[in-house]
């Protein structure tokens, strides 16, 4: 599934954004002009979906000269105060905007070709969406070269997880906060500790500041012959918010390392006719293609959007008299090849790329989806589709409802 310019629908965020912004534009867009920033994306990511681009609203103005002070009849200093008080104003609603609107770490790192292997990662193991979601966050990115026995195909998606979830802090520190750590031990949670499979303190990692100013990291459950890593450089950061840095190589932790089971095998036929879609799932079975399509894609990411059985028979007629090429793209219509939660559906809004869209050359089956008071459509541009129930959302397979 790919969400092109995504913005996310923070309520608070943006009511706060909203009045200053208004304020800002108010008296000062006349006077600018704008451009909107070049998308970039993770540069050696594969996916199966288009890159996620920035968000229209971020952009980067120059300022043109203001009209004479004499033709608003004022004087010099009184129109360079007016000035500098406005710009101060530009400045709050642009920094309030970009909290509201969040970070995307494959974006982050996709500016730098050293770190593709580990935004590759990232994208496969479904972690950067998590990242995303947080706040207050600390990524240690781990450049190509340091990225050891992670790129040999030697663990499971479930144990690289875990090992990358033990670099993401839970906590922010960027290099300014690191260089005024003391020099005994901070131990800092991960994403590992929260991921509930860390026993004891195996999710933690202890970060020492030495003397001349190095900076260390080495996962508390460590063996005593592992060596930690070093803290190299920032990548980027927006203060107490999160913070991208670099660290020497791929941190070590016997708990994270351990074999990952294997999810438990999923009947799609069984989850899709206990409840709203047993319709939708015989039409599902009855199209060999299509059928295997989303057997081979539910372990790796997949979300379904099955309708209700009486909209089925509401459109069943029309099913009937369609070719087999397009029944089995109408059923793919349905269905995407990306794992979603309901809660990322509900903060985001774009466009949605099926699996229809990518098996059916020169065809662009795609719609929009949006969420509003709580409540997410599909929008086709023929009919607007609302999700009515979750039948299921438990990565990587989400299955919902729609009317």
């Amino acid at each position: 599934m790919a969400f092109a310019q995504l913005s996310p629908n923070s309520k608070g965020a943006n009511q706060a954004t909203a009045t200053l912004a208004r304020l800002a534009l108010h008296y000062i867009a006349p006077h600018f002009a704008c451009s909107t920033p070049p998308s970039v994306q993770c540069s050696a990511l594969h996916s199966r979906t288009p890159p996620i681009r920035e968000p229209p609203t971020l952009r980067y103005c120059s300022a043109h000269p203001l009209p004479p002070s004499a033709s608003y009849g004022q004087s010099s200093a009184a129109m360079d105060l007016r000035r500098r008080r406005l710009a101060m104003v530009a400045v709050w609603a642009a920094t309030l905007t970009a909290v509201a609107e969040g970070f995307d770490i494959l974006q982050i790192l996709g500016k730098h070709d050293e770190f593709s292997q580990f935004c590759k990662l990232l994208n496969e193991t479904h972690l950067a969406g998590d990242i995303n979601r947080d706040r207050t966050i600390t990524v240690l990115a781990v450049a190509n070269g340091d990225m050891g026995h992670l790129t040999g195909g030697h663990y499971s998606l479930g144990t690289l997880r875990h090992i990358l979830e033990l670099h993401v802090v839970a906590d922010y520190y960027d290099d300014k906060k690191l260089k005024q750590l003391s020099h005994a031990a901070t131990a800092a949670s991960t994403l590992f500790q929260r991921s509930g499979f860390a026993p004891g303190m195996a999710g933690y990692v202890n970060i020492t500041q030495h003397r001349g100013g190095k900076v260390s990291f080495i996962v508390d459950d460590a063996a005593d012959t592992v060596k930690p890593v070093t803290y190299v450089k920032q990548i980027e950061s927006h203060r107490y918010d999160y913070s991208v840095l670099q660290v020497s190589g791929v941190l070590s932790s016997p708990e994270a390392e351990a074999p990952v089971a294997p999810p438990a095998p999923v009947n799609l036929t069984d989850i899709l006719s206990k409840k709203y879609c047993k319709s939708f799932a015989g039409l599902l079975a009855a199209d060999p293609k299509v059928f295997d399509t989303l057997n081979g894609t539910k372990d790796t990411a997949l979300t379904i959007f099955c309708p209700v059985d009486t909209a089925v028979a509401a459109f069943m007629p029309k099913f009937k008299n369609l070719t087999a090429k397009a029944k089995t793209a109408i059923l793919l219509y349905h269905t995407v090849p990306d794992y979603y939660s309901m809660q990322f559906l509900k903060s985001n809004k774009g466009k949605v790329t099926t699996l229809a869209t990518t098996s059916v050359a020169k065809k662009d089956y795609t719609y929009e989806a949006e969420s509003k008071e709580d409540t997410v459509t599909l929008d086709t541009t023929v009919v607007t589709s609302t999700i009515q129930a979750t039948v299921r959302d438990d990565d990587p397979l989400a299955v919902y409802a729609v009317s």
